[in-house]
C-alpha cells in the first residue's frame, strides 16, 4: 500500500476528537482502515482554549487510528467549526483569452480568483471558495465550462472565511502533534460530501449538523452551496441543562441524555430514573417527564436558530428535498418530528455512504463530518490542486503561496 494513497481526517469536536484513516478503492468507495477517538478537553465551540490538552487529544486519537490501520499518517484533512465562521456569495467576470474562444482550466482559475477578490478585514482568512455555477456569455447554469466556446466567463462562488487567530491556533495544535495539515474543511461542507446526493443538492436541501458545541447549517440549491452558517450552541448545552436541572455531574448528564432523554411525550408517568448526586451527594429519583421538560426547550432553541439561518436566505422556496440532520445532537428521540414541524419540510437523518469497513461505527449521523473529511480529501485528490477548495488557506498560513493566491484588499 503506497503511503500517498492513504487519506486521513481529524475532527476536533467539543466533546470528542476523532481521527479516521482510509484508502480509495477502485470502484470509487473508501476502505476505512482505522478510527480513533479521545476526549476533547481543550476545545470549546470549535475553538482551541487549551493548547496542550488539544495536542494530547489529537495524539491519542491519531495513535489509536494508526494502530487499527497498521499505518502511520503524515498529514490530515482537518475539520473546522466555530461561530467565527462567516460566508458570503461573490461574482467574478473575465474575458476568455484564447483566440478561438475555447475556455481552459486557466480561465476557470482566473474567474474564480476574480470572484474571491473581496475586501476582508486583516484578521480573517479564506477557508473555501466554492463555485456555484458558471455563465458563458449569456448561458448560465453551467457546472463545468472547460472546453466550451465563449467570449465572457462569469462565476458565482460561495466564499467561507474564518478568524485568523482560532485558525492558526488549530493548525498549531495539529502540527505540534507531529502532523502536516493537508487541508482545512468546514464541518458542514465535509458532512454534505458524506451524506447528500447530487439529486438532493439539485432539488434544494438543508443540512443541519448538530455537534457538541456548534450547529453547522448548509443550504444547497441548483447543485451548489448557497449559504453556510455556524451557530454557537449544540448538544453540550442540552447536557449542561440536564446537569443543572437534575443536579447531577456532567458525565452522568451526558449518559442520561443519550440513554433516556426524548422530545416525545411520556406515556407512562411513573417511569422513574435514578440520578446520581454531585461529589458524593445522595442519589435522587426523577421522572422521565421532568427530564424531557428540561431537554425539549433547548432542542427547540437549537432547531429554531437553524431555521432562522435558513429563512433569511433567498432559497427557502427552493428546498424541495427538505432537511437532513447529522451530528450526535440529532439522535434524540423526536428530533426529526420537531424539525419537520418547525421547518415545515420533510426531514431525515444523514447516513454516510460510500465506505467499506467499520460500517457499524460510522454509518450513523454522528459520524457524518468524520467520514466527510476523507470523502472530501478523496474528491480533492481527483482535481488539480489549484482548483476549488480550502487548500489556499493552509498555504497562506504556512507562507507557501500559490501563484493565484494574492492579497485581497
Amino acid at each position: 500500500m503506497a503511503s500517498n494513497d492513504i487519506l486521513a481526517g481529524l475532527d476536533l469536536g467539543t466533546n470528542r476528537t476523532t481521527a479516521i484513516i482510509a484508502e480509495p478503492m477502485e470502484d470509487g468507495r473508501l476502505r476505512i482502515l482505522g478510527i480513533g477517538a479521545a476526549e476533547s478537553r481543550g476545545i470549546k465551540k470549535g475553538v482551541v482554549v487549551n493548547l496542550e490538552r488539544t495536542i494530547q487529544s489529537i495524539e491519542a486519537a491519531v495513535e489509536q487510528a494508526e494502530k487499527q490501520a497498521e499505518v502511520e499518517v503524515g498529514s490530515v484533512t482537518v475539520g473546522i467549526a466555530g461561530d467565527h465562521i462567516k460566508s458570503i456569495n461573490s461574482r467574478g467576470v473575465i474575458g476568455v483569452r484564447n483566440p478561438d474562444g475555447e475556455i481552459t482550466h486557466n480561465d476557470v482559475e482566473r474567474v474564480i480568483e476574480a470572484a474571491r477578490a473581496i475586501a476582508l478585514p486583516g484578521d480573517r482568512e479564506i477557508i473555501h471558495v466554492l463555485p456555484q455555477e458558471f455563465t458563458v456569455d449569456d448561458q448560465g447554469g453551467i457546472p463545468d465550462p472547460i472546453g466550451m466556446v465563449g467570449v465572457r466567463l462569469e462565476t458565482e462562488v460561495h466564499v467561507i472565511t474564518g478568524a485568523s487567530t482560532p485558525i492558526q491556533n488549530l493548525l498549531k495544535c495539529v502540527r505540534r502533534a507531529g502532523l502536516d495539515v493537508a487541508d482545512v474543511v468546514l464541518g458542514a461542507v465535509a458532512a454534505s460530501d458524506a451524506v447528500l446526493t447530487h439529486d438532493e443538492m439539485e432539488l434544494g436541501v438543508v443540512l443541519v449538523d448538530i455537534g457538541g458545541g456548534t450547529i453547522d447549517v448548509a443550504v444547497f440549491a441548483d447543485g451548489g452551496l448557497k449559504h453556510t452558517a455556524v451557530v454557537g450552541v449544540g448538544g453540550s448545552n442540552v447536557t449542561n441543562d440536564i446537569a443543572i436541572g437534575l443536579r447531577t455531574p456532567l458525565a452522568a448528564a451526558e449518559e442520561i441524555k443519550r440513554s433516556h432523554a426524548s422530545l416525545l411525550a411520556v406515556e407512562n408517568g411513573e417511569d422513574i430514573l435514578v440520578v446520581p448526586g454531585v461529589n458524593g451527594r445522595p442519589e435522587r429519583s426523577v421522572s422521565r417527564e421532568i427530564l424531557n421538560s428540561i431537554v425539549r426547550p433547548r432542542m427547540e432553541e437549537i432547531l429554531a436558530l437553524s431555521y432562522r439561518e435558513v429563512k433569511k436566505t433567498d432559497y427557502w422556496d427552493l428546498l424541495a428535498a427538505g432537511l437532513v440532520l447529522t451530528g450526535g445532537g440529532s439522535l434524540l428521540d423526536g428530533t426529526l418530528g420537531l424539525a419537520e414541524h418547525l421547518f415545515n419540510l420533510p426531514a431525515k437523518h444523514g447516513i454516510p455512504t460510500g465506505i467499506v469497513g467499520f460500517e457499524e461505527d460510522l454509518q450513523t449521523p454522528e459520524s457524518a463530518t468524520l467520514v466527510g473529511l476523507v470523502t472530501y480529501a478523496q474528491r480533492q485528490s481527483y482535481r488539480n490542486e489549484s482548483s476549488f477548495g480550502g487548500r489556499q488557506l493552509i498555504q497562506r498560513v504556512t507562507g507557501t503561496m500559490r501563484r493565484w493566491v494574492s492579497e485581497l484588499f
